[in-house]
Formats: C-alpha cells, structure tokens, sequence
C-alpha cells in the first residue's frame, strides 16, 4: 500500500474512532425527558455540618436548570415506603441506584466531601443507574471550610455543562447556592427543615427554619418555607410576616427561587392576584416540569369561578407529580366544583391507594360524601382523624359545619367552641379568632343578633387577622350591626388595598349586607353588580347571590329573587356546608310567596323543613320559616 493509501486509512481510522467516541460522549449526555436521583453526600471530613446540608446545596444548585429534572423529595419517599424503608433514610450509592431503578430514572448523581489539611475538595459523580457506567464526574478544591459552597456550586456547573445543558441556560440560571446563605450552619438547619417537613410534617420542621433565619437573618428561603409553615397551621400574620420577609431579602436568590418569592407574596401577602397569576405563567413557561404553578394556578382559577381551567391546571400539576397529595387534592375539588362526583372519587380513591392520608385530602373526602349524602362515609372518615391533635380540631370544626346545616346550633354551637377553646390552648390564637368568627356568622345568619355581635367581639380580641375580619365583618352586617361592620370594612380597606378579593369581592358584599341592615335595598343591589364576575367563584360559597336575592325581596321583585336564590340551589357543590345553601330554600319560598305563586312556595318551604327536620326548635330563622309555611296551608 503507498502512502497516500496508509494516509487515507489512517484518516478513515481516526474517522471512525473519532464518531464512535463522539457518540459514547453522546450516550452519556442527559435529556431534558431524564430524570436524576441526588444521593446523599459521602462525608469523610469528620466535620457533621456537611451531612445533608451539601445535598440540600446542590439541589438549590439543580433545580434552578430548566433542563435538568431532580425527583423530587416527595417521590423518593414514596419509594422508599415500597421498599420498606423509612422514607427519610439516608440515600447511599446502593440506595439511590435502587431508587433510580424503581422510578425510571436516567441517572443518581453522588457527591463526596472529603479535607486535604485546611482544603477541602468536593466532587460530584453522575451513575447511570441501569449500568453503574459513569456518565461524567467534576472535583473542585476549596481552600477553606467558608468556601465549601463556593466550590459545591462550581462543581454543579461544571456537571451541568457534562451532562448537556447549554450554554445559554447555564449562564442564565446559576446564581451559586453561597448567594442563598452564605451559612453552612444555616444551610444545615434548613435542609433538617426541609428533611423534618416531608417525613413529619409542618409543625416539627418550625425549629429548624426558625434556627436558620436565627443563624443567616438574610437567608430569604428559610423565611419562606416558614411563610409556607405557619400558612399550612392557619397563622395567617406570622405567615405573612415571613413571606413579606422573604421577599424583601430576594435581590441575590436564583431565578427559580425568585418566582417561588414573587408568587407567594402576591398571592398570599398583598393579595394581587393577577400579579400572582402572570409570575407562575412565567415559571410554567421557565420549568414546564414543576407542577407547583399549576396547582397554584388552580386556587385562583377557583376561586374567580374557572372552574375549567382550575380541572386543566389539577390535570397537569398530578400528570407532573401524581404522588403530590396537594395536587390530588386540588384534582378532587376541581372536579366537585364542576359537579362531576365520581371522578372526585376515583382522584380520592387514587390518593388512598397511594397511601395519601394527610388532613385536607380528609377533607376533600368529607365534601364528596357530604354531597353524596353518605352519613356512613362521613363517620368513617371523622373516626379516621381520631389521633392526630390536629385532626381533632378539624374533626370538632367538620362535625360543627353538619350539625348546623342541619339546623342543629347548640351542637354546632358546641362543637366549635371546643375546638376554638382547643385552639388557645394550644397558643393557635389566630385559629380561635376564626372559630369565633365562624360561630357569630352561623348565629347571624340564623338570626340571633346579639349573640352573633357577642362572637364577633370575641374573634377580635383573639386576633384580626384578614381572614377574621372579614367573617367578623359579615357576621356584623348580618346581624345589624351597621357600625361594627363599617369599622372592620375602613380596616380592611387600609390594610389590604391592593388584595384582589378583598376590594373586588368582600368589601362590596359587606357593605350590601350593611346596605341591607339599613333596609336600603337599591344601595345594595348596586353594590353587589361589582361582585358579578366572581361571585360563582369559589371565594366566599356564593353569598353576594344570596344577598341579591334578600334585597330584591325587599324591592319586591319575586322573579328576580327567584332567579337569585335557585342559582344557589343549582350550586350545591359551591355553597357546601355554608348557611346559604340551606337557607336558599326559604328565600325562594318568599319570592314565589311575592309572586302569588303558593305552589312553588309551599315546596320550597317543605325542602327547607325536610332538611330541618330534626333543627332546635328555637332557631328564630325555622320559627319565621314555620308561621310563613303555616299561611300557607
């Protein structure tokens, strides 16, 4: 062979082995369809302040890359049950590979941590789990412990460019983790926070939060899983607090993390929500894979009445975390608001399948089986929360919302005082603020007046936070109590100007129910054509219709308020356990009474005493219901 044979062999060779080595570089490289398990960090530095915190790091690190997807916390739990391991244990190679395995997952990235004198180095190893076969490792040396970070987030670039995210995501998104908190000890806290919160739940994680904004009072995450804590508990001022907090400090955080701070304070602080809605657009359009906007999405959709658009939102945040019990949850309930029951059922039955048994999907359970009118279901599910002190509460609150649907008060009555005197007890003072509030508005409506103002005044000593308020506030419009109302409505203007619900929803129907005390029925009516967009929505049971339908009564307009009132009664899934759904029933026996129509009337009076059956038979409102039935006859 002459040379310029041997040459175009040995060009046609290094061609050849140069596209077979191309393409092995290719196989190891991820998709953006691949999913990765984040092993436990190999510690061998002796120093403890690095066991989980590294991982936690490196997860801030990843999941702010729109390419990679890490499982999430709540997914390798679950796997972990399955396997018959405690759903917090520490995931070693061999555990997370398994892990891998058993989910379908492309990769387990392990990291290590280990001290060369002052140094340390950390280093980052990405396994293929179905091979073992390494598909790209980076090592970086830190010439000291308060650089560690510095060097985690340096190792986490470099894999992300091994593992074939590109350049251009890369250089947008990775603020480094040392920007989050500069505080190994802080990270540590938060991470045993984060660790304690998925396998214990709200209420044990809280020290540990609270030790990491102790430790870094400018760690902007720390203060927003605690916004997110005492929110889940119902202290709504201490979560407001936090979430303000956090994001105030949100200058230097990740982009991701920046939408998370953006979202939530708009939702649940200023209350914009349009603001809220147009952030997790852009964080569904950043991590298509996140289901957390989707699902938030969803609460909003509700509650303006989207109930379409709530049911896609449900649909895509379980696609995307079908182990999710929130997400569950809120698939169940946005198919109860669209009245389609048995899929509400099979989304519950999936979640007790899946081994999903937390307070709210309880809940949710107890609405479909109200619905359904299945008392058997309803004492099985309350003797389920019996345990959990928590659970207790709500079960004296669920039993509470039955007994006074049923025209039951003292029992009602009772229930609910226990549990807002559980409540103090258990320093949850803004939870019995909202019990008391709860208690005077069923009073109001049922039309016992003085004690209706006697809870209210109560609710706001406890604690006025905007929740309160504005159940005070109703309470007081109801019950006559004009000025009371006007005092909570000039509050809650001042303190929540910008809040979607409050000015465009709340305050318009409280002021037609104080329009009403004052028998000025047209200045209502005015009132409440603001609320017209949202008022089939799911933000307050449909009550500005069953107060349109009261001042048209008072104008005399039969037609208009039986128009009114029999949207409540078409709505039975929106209105649940609210005194309207009931009480709709003799607003439109007074509307066919105004239109001379006895027979309508004496039916809808008979719907109403068959539901009350077995009421105390002192209720002011069943005594009026009974002496109008009664001309009837």
């Amino acid at each position: 062979m002459g040379d310029g044979g041997r040459l175009a062999l040995v060009v046609l060779v290094g061609a050849v082995a140069g596209e077979l080595l191309w393409r092995s570089r290719q196989t190891r490289r991820l998709t953006d369809k691949d999913t990765i398990v984040l092993a436990d960090f190999t510690n061998t530095t002796g120093d403890p302040v690095f066991d989980d915190t590294l991982k936690q790091g490196l997860r801030v690190e990843l999941e702010q890359s729109p390419f990679l997807d890490i499982l999430s916390d709540q997914k390798v739990g679950k796997e972990l049950g399955l396997m018959g391991r405690a759903k917090d244990e520490r995931l070693t190679r061999e555990v997370a590979l398994e892990v891998c395995q058993r989910t379908g997952s492309k990769a387990t990235l392990v990291g290590s941590i280990s001290s060369l004198g002052t140094h340390y180095v950390v280093g980052l190893n990405v396994l293929n789990c179905q091979t073992d076969e390494e598909m790209g490792s980076a090592q970086v040396e830190s010439d000291s412990r308060e650089h560690v970070l510095k060097a985690l987030s340096e190792s986490a670039t470099k894999m992300r460019k091994r593992l074939g995210e590109s350049l251009a995501t890369i250089q947008r998104y990775d603020a480094p983790v040392d920007v989050t908190t500069h505080s190994l000890e802080a990270l540590q806290a938060y991470s045993l926070g984060m660790k304690t919160w998925f396998a214990k739940g709200d209420t044990p994680s809280l020290p540990f939060f609270q030790r990491a904004v102790e430790l870094d009072p400018r760690f902007s995450m720390a203060y927003a899983r605690l916004g997110m804590v005492y929110d889940n508990l119902d202290e709504r001022a201490l979560a407001t607090e936090n979430t303000k907090k956090a994001y105030e400090l949100r200058e230097k955080v990740s982009e991701y993390e920046q939408l998370y701070l953006k979202a939530h304070y708009y939702d649940r602080v200023t209350g914009e929500l349009e603001k809220a809605v147009q952030v997790y657009e852009v964080w569904q359009q950043v991590y298509p894979r996140d289901g957390a906007p989707y699902n938030n999405l969803r609460g909003i959709n509700a509650l303006f009445g989207n109930y379409e658009k709530a049911l896609e939102n449900a649909r895509e945040a379980v696609h995307l975390d079908p182990d999710n019990e929130d997400n569950l949850l809120s698939l169940g309930h946005a198919y109860i608001n669209l009245n389609r029951l048995e899929e509400a059922a099979a989304v519950f039955k999936q979640a007790e399948e899946r081994k999903l048994e937390g307070t709210f999907l309880l809940w949710g359970r107890y609405k479909l089986a109200f619905l359904k009118d299945d008392t058997k279901e309803m004492e099985r599910l309350l003797s389920s929360a019996a345990g959990d002190p928590r659970s207790e509460v709500n079960v004296l609150i669920w039993k509470g919302f039955w007994e006074g649907d049923h025209g039951k008060l003292r029992a009602a009555r009772d229930l609910w005082q226990g549990a807002a005197k559980s409540a103090e007890r258990n320093k949850a003072l803004e939870w019995a603020g909202a019990l008391q509030a709860g208690t005077g508005l069923l009073e109001a409506y049922l039309g016992d007046s003085q004690l209706a103002r006697q809870h209210s005044d109560v609710a706001e000593r406890l604690a006025v936070n905007r929740d309160t308020a504005i159940t005070a506030a109703r309470a007081l419009a109801l019950a006559g109590d004009v000025k009371g109302a006007e005092k909570l409505v000039t509050e809650l203007n001042q303190r929540f100007p910008l809040d979607t619900t409050v000015q465009r929803y709340w305050l318009p129907t409280i002021r037609a129910a104080s329009a009403l005390g004052r028998k000025n029925a047209t200045e209502a009516v005015d009132q409440l054509n603001m609320v017209r967009p949202y008022e089939n929505g799911a933000i307050g049971w449909m009550e500005p219709v069953y107060l349109r339908g009261q001042a048209y009564l008072l104008l005399h307009n039969g037609g208009a308020a039986v128009a009114e009132f029999q949207k409540i009664l078409d709505c039975r899934r929106i209105v649940e356990l609210d005194p309207v759904g009931v009480l709709a029933h003799i607003g439109l026996g007074r509307a066919y009474m105004i239109q001379g129509d006895t027979t309508h009337a004496r039916a809808a009076y008979q719907d109403f005493l068959t539901l009350w059956k077995d009421a105390d038979p002192d209720i002011p409102i069943l005594k009026q219901a009974k002496a109008e039935y009664a001309k009837l006859q």
